[in-house]
């Protein structure tokens, strides 16, 4: 079988020390060489057709500095990228900002939320139609997740299939009913270890959500082995098609 081949759309400044980690951290979860996925800034603008159709799946990652909540010319012209990978059913994973993302360009809607804000392994419920779902009826409910954000989808888009929710926050995970692309506000790419070495990057937010120092808040997350299978079965399902 041949090895599948990945675009990264990322969000990140050329100086994010992230950007390599996040495409290690899929390329662990999803269990190949990294060098089988490349990456796409959309800060210079959107994939085109051509190098859609050079790949078998698009991934979508987070984002250290950029919000899916905002107002500019940038954020619009990316969500018309969007919206065009959702019109060709191009397979797609998309965490976090990507969740948002996504969730956005189709018809929903997200806010900036702090009061909804959530940050460290969180603890998620599978809706009936998720205890259904090819790549998420093999979790147990619950199950746990890392997560942080401060933005909020507080409307899906028309027709989108709600597969996970949170105490806190209930839409946490989607795909379209028409097209193989699953959405989720948790990251399924990072394991514990994963997770602390981007918060540590990212130390503003350990203060200003959970008010801890990094040590503290490393001692509360746990290990999420549940969520490490998502990627896999995506690219089980994916190779099946291909």
């Amino acid at each position: 079988m041949r090895e599948l081949r990945y675009l990264l759309i990322q969000i990140r400044n050329p100086d994010d020390p992230m950007r390599q980690q996040e495409v290690d951290c899929f390329a662990r979860a999803i269990d190949c060489d990294p060098t089988a996925i490349s990456t796409f800034d959309l800060l210079t603008g959107v994939p085109d057709k051509q190098q859609l159709d050079q790949v078998d799946a698009l991934l979508v990652g987070g984002s250290g500095d950029y919000s899916a909540a905002s107002e500019n010319s940038w954020l619009e012209r990316t969500l018309d990228g969007l919206r065009r990978i959702i019109d060709l059913g191009k397979p797609t994973f998309a965490s976090c900002w990507g969740f948002q993302a996504f969730a956005r360009a189709a018809g929903g809607r997200c806010i900036h939320d702090p009061a909804h804000a959530e940050l460290g392994t969180i603890e998620l419920h599978l809706s009936d139609a998720g205890k259904k779902d090819k790549l998420f009826g093999k979790l147990p409910s619950p199950f746990y997740a890392q997560a942080g954000h401060e933005d909020h989808v507080i409307e899906l888009p028309p027709g989108a299939i709600l597969l996970a929710s949170s105490n806190r926050v209930t839409n946490q995970a989607f795909k379209f009913a028409d097209a193989p692309i699953y959405c989720t506000q948790f990251h399924p790419e990072l394991d514990r270890a994963a997770f602390v070495e981007r918060i540590e990057t990212y130390p503003q937010y350990v203060e200003r959500i959970m008010g801890l120092s990094i040590e503290e808040f490393a001692e509360r997350c746990r290990d999420t082995p549940d969520t490490q299978h998502l990627l896999k079965r995506f690219a089980a399902m994916i190779a099946e098609e291909c």
